[in-house]
């Protein structure tokens, strides 16, 4: 995998913990649940990659 597609996978985490992390400050909870959701994606994708680049080496 490469590293565009990897820093993409980590920037989609890092949106959902701040959305999250707002959401938690501000009360909102539209804000936690998008951030959660975001977070969740980001890090399912990330551990896809991991699984995929094991099976490639």
């Amino acid at each position: 995998m490469n590293v565009a597609k990897k820093s993409k996978h980590t920037a989609e985490a890092l949106k959902g913990r701040t959305k999250r992390f707002l959401g938690r400050v501000t009360g909102s909870r539209r804000l936690r649940a998008e951030g959660r959701g975001n977070q969740v994606k980001g890090d399912t994708e990330q551990a896809g990659a991991k699984i995929k680049d094991a099976f490639e080496h």
